[in-house]
């Protein structure tokens, strides 16, 4: 399996930085997409990174993970709690998935605290601002290694 993860944002994570930081903190998309891909090379993987505001592109890119990368690490962004999708194609990827929020999506309005990801990933991390696309690698890196 390929040493490579890709990484998915989804719709609005391009105005990371400048979006609501109170909620989603300074720290741009670049930003975090520069933290991930340091852990990764840690763990002799590398990170692959799509951000897109339309849900079919997504799903696009997912398919064209099957076969090519070891894992995703995704943030679909409000695509979390309708885009099933985005849940039936990451139902068809083989290797490890991660879900991944910045802020906590249980602690915030009710129509956040579903999750329609969730069923189909090894895990998610949720509410730990940016030091969680650390820990999303580190999730990867720990189940690829089994």
């Amino acid at each position: 399996m390929s040493a490579t993860i890709l990484l998915l944002s989804g719709p609005n994570l391009n105005l990371l930085g400048e979006r609501e930081p109170a909620v989603y903190g300074t720290a741009t998309l670049t930003d975090h997409v520069a933290t991930a891909s340091e852990a990764a090379a840690l763990h002799g993987l590398s990170v692959v990174h799509f951000q897109s505001n339309h849900e079919g592109d997504l799903v696009d890119a997912i398919q064209a993970a099957r076969g090519t990368h070891g894992a995703i690490i995704i943030n679909p962004g409000a695509l979390t709690h309708y885009a099933w999708a985005i849940h039936d194609a990451l139902a068809a990827f083989d290797g490890p998935i991660v879900e991944l929020h910045l802020s906590n999506p249980n602690a915030r309005e009710p129509w956040r605290h579903l999750s329609v990801v969730a069923p189909v990933a090894t895990g998610s991390i949720v509410g730990f601002g940016g030091h969680g696309y650390r820990l999303a690698v580190e999730a990867v890196a720990a189940v690829l290694e089994r």
